[in-house]
């Protein structure tokens, strides 16, 4: 990881946010979880009201400005874009890695970073993959995991969607570690860009899923929740006895059918 960015990272914002980490490690052994259903939605309601939010930002803001964006650009562009941006959010992991103990993904990353940055133009290009140094994904929901915090309740955020109580805890942690997003610097605007441009590149590449789960389906809410929660879990690498079973699944045929 470059000097400079420890030198000039501010560890101001991060501390109330990693209080609030462990604060989320610490409730692990709470009892409250997943009912017979597979999932924990007290909020059920109120997360309602939110998912029809970002319902209808997607259809007024988000769609067409990632169709603008997708018909202004090609697949090659875009691809590039997607390179940058996953090389920027590569420090976070690295630090991630350490935190769940992972030394070999640490380095691994460490070194897809140095080669990316040295030989990719930074970052634009992946010559990283195509020497077998695919990225070791992490995130600071993964880690509590790792430090057996409970996955807690089921949340939609505001622009952001599905989420829980421990993942979004997660989010907040990994925006104040990320550099490039919080840094008083050019590179933070540069990074916060490729970020926004990455997602609205994902939105047009993949529209027909999204519309699919998000305007055409029955009940959209109980399909995105659905969804979130099995391939979060799988990420996770939670077994059999952790499977989500969600009853509006009974009203679709296999969830993942679109992906």
């Amino acid at each position: 990881m470059p000097v400079a960015f420890v030198k000039r990272f501010k560890l101001g914002p991060v501390l109330p946010v990693l209080c609030a980490a462990l604060l989320v490690a610490a409730c692990a052994g709470d009892p409250a979880g997943p009912g017979a259903a597979g999932y924990n939605d007290p909020h059920e309601e109120a997360n309602r009201r939110v998912h029809q939010f970002n319902k209808g930002i997607d259809r007024a803001l988000i769609d067409p400005v990632a169709e603008g964006y997708g018909e202004a650009t090609t697949g090659d562009m875009r691809q590039v874009v997607g390179n940058f941006a996953s090389h920027l959010s590569l420090p976070n992991d690295v630090i991630n890695n350490l935190l769940q103990g992972d030394v070999e993904a640490a380095v691994q990353n460490s070194g897809r970073f140095v080669v990316n940055t040295l030989i990719g133009f930074a970052g634009l290009l992946d010559p990283a993959s195509q020497m077998n140094m695919p990225r070791e994904r992490a995130d600071f929901g993964q880690t509590l995991h790792v430090w057996g915090a409970a996955e807690g309740a089921y949340v939609e955020l505001p622009f952001w969607g599905p989420s829980t109580t421990r993942d979004t805890v997660g989010i907040a942690v990994d925006l104040v570690l990320d550099p490039f997003v919080l840094l008083s610097q050019p590179e933070s605007l540069i990074g916060t860009a490729a970020y926004v441009l990455d997602a609205m590149g994902n939105r047009y590449e993949y529209d027909a899923t999204v519309e699919s789960v998000l305007h055409d389906s029955a009940d959209s809410y109980a399909q995105a929740r659905s969804i979130y929660l099995q391939n979060r879990r799988f990420e996770l690498g939670m077994g059999a006895e952790d499977a989500y079973l969600d009853p509006y699944l009974d009203a679709y045929s296999d969830p993942y059918e679109d992906f």
